[in-house]
């Protein structure tokens, strides 16, 4: 559908906001940038009883990740989490325990090359809330087509460290440092993980980024 931008993009809790509209009068939403070219998102770290994690494949790719995906202008970011979950996984709140959270934004630059530099605002990246949460059903309930352009095509359980090898390199200093908070979270709940692997990746994250991204 055609759209076109209204007289000037407005300032929603500190946010940039662009409204479109549609058919002259029709309002389909907001994108959400913020005052620095940060998209505010959610990412998702499911894990099963064994302590292994939900990795899966981007549809019609070889590239595998989290779920992840932006936070819409009225969503918080819990309610952006039960949103994509469903979108990317088909789980429902009840299929799932919520562990814990990140405390602050953990934040990732794009390559210039995925820029798109005749937008505006310009979005530069990502700003994310990390959510772990722990099935509590059969993973057969795991589904891709709850929407009509599903993320994902094919997913696995792996270790919980395993996906700091395979995430496409400009989100790997924003994945270990999640993983390593939210680790944390596991040994309190009792489930299995490897603390060798803490240790090591907490380290990594102490020399290579600042202790929070709270603002």
């Amino acid at each position: 559908m055609a759209s076109e931008l209204l007289a000037r993009p407005e300032c929603i809790n500190g946010f940039v906001a662009i409204r479109l509209k549609v058919n002259v009068s029709l309002t389909i939403g907001f994108s959400m940038i913020d005052s620095k070219g940060y998209r505010p998102n959610v990412g998702i770290i499911l894990c099963n009883n064994e302590g292994s994690v939900f990795w899966a494949k981007r549809k019609g790719a070889n590239s595998w990740q989290f779920p992840q995906g932006g936070i819409n202008y009225d969503e918080d970011p819990e309610a952006a989490m039960y949103r994509e979950l469903w979108e990317e996984t088909g789980l429902q709140p009840e299929h799932v325990k919520v562990l814990g959270r990140t405390r602050y934004w953990l934040r990732y630059k794009l390559p210039d090359r995925y820029l798109r530099k005749n937008s505006y605002p310009l979005c530069i990246g990502q700003k994310q809330i990390w959510f772990i949460l722990q099935l509590l059903t059969d993973d057969s309930k795991v589904r891709f087509d709850c929407v009509n352009k599903p993320e994902f095509d094919d997913w696995r359980w792996v270790d919980y460290w395993e996906p700091l090898n395979d995430v496409v390199y400009f989100k790997r200093k924003v994945y270990r440092k999640a993983m390593c908070e939210l680790g944390e979270i596991l040994v309190v709940n009792n489930l299995p993980l490897n603390m060798e692997g803490l240790i090591i990746h907490t380290s990594k994250t102490d020399e290579l980024m600042p202790s929070h991204n709270a603002k």
